[in-house]
């Protein structure tokens, strides 16, 4: 259908919470995630949530095979998931680089859990239930951040785990992603 803008750090629709889906039949929904889709894979996404392209609907899509964006990254199954809940399995977290579509160039170390149960519902309004762990953990808890109004900066403990991609790289903190990172011409 169409490849839509994604917002940038410092739009205040980032900040909102977003409602949760009612009608799961609406043409609405199926257009919003087809240009979801479209929209992650031109910018090379991992994910992409509604409230980035200006949707305040909770609607997160991720996954790939590969993704230049994240070349290390094991791939991640293609997923559509509407009103996500998210449930740690256990205390075990890990620090990680992340970056974003919403934050082009940038790059963070972020904690999360290692392992999550995530629930929501399908395209069609089916419930679904799946364990993840390590970077599809990770990928999903970035996601349905972006529901509740949080962006990955504001997750980072120190803020000198914080910078440009390139700044990070020349000064050898981070190895991978930084040309991929800003969006195709």
């Amino acid at each position: 259908m169409a490849v839509r803008e994604v917002l940038k750090m410092g739009d205040p629709r980032l900040a909102e919470v977003a409602r949760p889906v009612t009608d799961f039949a609406s043409a609405e929904l199926g257009a919003l995630l087809v240009d979801m889709h479209d929209t992650m894979a031109a910018q090379n996404g991992a994910g992409l949530a509604a409230p980035q392209i200006g949707v305040p609907l909770r609607v997160v899509v991720f996954g790939y095979d590969t993704n230049p964006r994240y070349p290390e990254a094991p791939p991640v199954p293609p997923t559509i998931l509407i009103n996500p809940e998210i449930e740690p399995l256990d205390d075990a977290m890990e620090t990680d680089w992340e970056g974003c579509l919403s934050v082009p160039g940038m790059r963070g170390l972020v904690p999360r859990h290692l392992a999550v149960r995530y629930r929501g519902f399908d395209q069609r309004g089916r419930p679904m239930e799946v364990e993840a762990r390590g970077f599809h953990a990770r990928v999903v808890q970035h996601e349905c951040d972006h529901l509740d109004g949080v962006l990955y900066p504001q997750r980072v403990t120190d803020m000198r785990d914080f910078g440009f991609s390139d700044a990070l790289a020349r000064a050898g903190r981070f190895a991978g992603g930084a040309p991929c990172d800003d969006p195709p011409e």
